[in-house]
């Protein structure tokens, strides 16, 4: 910011001075200057001069995998030599990375203190709520004609986020993904069942009461092992909020929502929500569903699924598709939990309701409006980070893969994971084979993927670099052959003044119910009571639009 006011005082000072010399001049002096078409074309070619940006400022969540003690260091070095090579001057690129449990609290807090940076990532739910305040900058044009145009093989996902007015705030690379359920293979051969034969929420329901009142996990205990663990009853903090227990909401979705009619209405007052929360009471009633679910976050979660003490685990995990196939399956084999992980079909009960497992909107890149009417900071933004994100080659690679030599190679090299165990497993490269790296702080594990996953990239790299595990591709597969899109997220004014507040009442029904027991229709009065005028306001204005 300080630069560039910098940069327009020299300017208005510039011009200043060179007004003043004209309005002052003598008889004498004008015959002596240069004609009117020289000084023209001169200012012509000052106000063409490209605009300089030596630093970019992001802010990121935990999907940029290169973390400070994962080989962020090297990652940010090697892209800001990239992009300056690129800029033709050099540019430095400062990463902020927040936690990602609390990243939404945290974007909040710094838009209140108008601490923002030049662009940064946003969930769908958070991008909705800000792109109607004036916050991000549009970036239509720029996008438009970006030069990884000519490259896009999924281009109806950016162009699905263009608002009705065709401004365009916020910029994917990479479809959204979403998430599907695992089982323990070896939960499954304890209790006696078969993947293919849970088909509905009764075979489902009946799987989970095995891994909880049998001995699943062998240790001659029962009833110490639960049935599903999530983080949260429903993830309220990022749509699609059923994706973490989609077979207990199955077709109910607690926000607001379209219906087939285009007419925005509050999924939470309806039958499916009230019968999902029955469930879920019944569920935690039963202990089938892990009791820390209503505090757990995802890390808390996912640790506990493959811990390497499984008393206290459980046999079903919903989790992200393709990628996490593979990291949750190493993750058990680095904690000796033997077996491997199954994946869920949708049930039928999802089935006939959504017609699949969710695919959400993707995370987007958005760019800060700074508002003094210059665009020309924000297209450099544009150029600078995004357009060059999908370049095909060496910037698309660093915001795969990460850095070179650090998380992956194309030298001859030798390497073992797992050395001196029953596990250990050697890796051989040939001088020119591209492969993945171990990871910098675990070097028994193999690195996947940075920010973009390759299987997902709306614009394929064009070197050839390509690494998807096969259960990451098994895992991509799967997803793609049994999802459908997510609902779109609403957007208002009143939900981006007051959604936390019915988020919050949203949560208070859950636990409500869920945990403390209450009638789920005192429940929902309640809800109503506390956050219905907003929802109303909010379906007023939606339904204006």
């Amino acid at each position: 910011m300080k630069k560039k006011a910098l940069s327009l005082l020299l300017a208005s000072a510039m011009v200043a001075s060179m007004a003043a010399c004209g309005g002052g001049s003598t008889p004498a002096e004008s015959s002596s200057s240069a004609p009117a078409e020289s000084s023209a074309q001169a200012s012509s070619e000052v106000a063409e001069e490209p605009y300089v940006l030596n630093e970019i400022n992001i802010t990121v969540d935990g999907t940029l995998t290169a973390t400070v003690d994962n080989g962020q260091k090297e990652f940010n070095e090697q892209l800001n030599e990239a992009i300056s090579e690129r800029a033709g001057y050099d540019v430095v690129v400062n990463i902020e990375q927040l936690d990602h449990s609390t990243y939404g609290d945290a974007i909040g807090r710094k838009m209140v203190s108008n601490d923002l940076p030049d662009a940064m990532i946003m969930n769908a739910s958070m991008f909705r709520e800000y792109s109607t305040t004036g916050i991000l900058w549009d970036m239509a044009d720029a996008y438009d004609n970006a030069e990884f145009q000519s490259r896009i093989t999924l281009p109806a996902i950016n162009e699905n986020l263009k608002d009705s007015q065709g401004h365009l705030y916020g910029f994917t690379p990479a479809y959204g993904n979403g998430c599907v359920t695992y089982v323990k293979q070896t939960w499954l051969d304890a209790v006696g069942m078969k993947i293919e034969d849970i088909k509905t929420f009764d075979d489902y329901y009946a799987m989970l009461k095995a891994f909880h009142e049998q001995d699943p996990d062998g240790n001659g205990t029962t009833g110490d092992t639960y049935g599903v663990v999530a983080a949260g009853f429903a993830n309220t903090g990022e749509a699609p909020y059923i994706n973490y227990m989609p077979e207990f909401w199955q077709g109910a979705y607690p926000y607001i929502l379209q219906d087939e009619n285009g007419t925005w209405y509050d999924g939470v007052q309806t039958d499916a929500t009230k019968e999902a929360l029955k469930r879920l009471r019944q569920g935690y009633v039963d202990q089938v569903i892990d009791p820390e679910t209503l505090t757990a976050t995802t890390k808390i979660a996912r640790e506990k699924f493959f811990s390497n003490e499984q008393s206290g685990s459980s046999g079903a995990f919903t989790y992200w598709a393709g990628t996490w196939y593979q990291t949750l399956t190493d993750n058990m084999k680095k904690n000796e939990v033997e077996g491997d992980l199954v994946q869920l079909a949708p049930i039928q009960e999802i089935k006939d309701t959504w017609g699949g497992y969710l695919n959400r909107e993707a995370p987007v890149w958005v760019i800060i409006d700074d508002g003094d009417g210059d665009d020309r900071k924000e297209q450099a933004v544009f150029s600078l980070l995004l357009d060059s994100m999908l370049d095909g080659d060496r910037i698309q690679t660093l915001w795969t893969y990460g850095a070179e030599d650090v998380h992956w190679s194309t030298k001859a090299e030798e390497f073992k994971t797992d050395e001196g165990t029953d596990k250990e497993k050697a890796y051989s490269y040939a001088d020119g084979e591209f492969h993945l790296k171990q990871s910098p702080n675990d070097k028994n594990t193999l690195w996947k993927k940075n920010h973009i996953d390759n299987a997902l990239v709306i614009s394929p790299l064009t070197n050839g670099y390509a690494s998807n595990s096969e259960l990451a591709e098994a895992g991509n597969a799967f997803f793609s052959q049994n999802c459908v899109d997510a609902p779109v997220s609403p957007a208002s004014a009143t939900l981006t003044d007051e959604g936390a507040n019915i988020v919050d009442a949203i949560n208070v029904l859950i636990s409500s119910v869920v945990v403390d027991g209450v009638d789920v229709d005192t429940a929902m009065d309640t809800y109503v009571s506390k956050a219905g005028a907003t929802v109303e306001a909010a379906l007023a204005e939606l339904n204006a639009q």
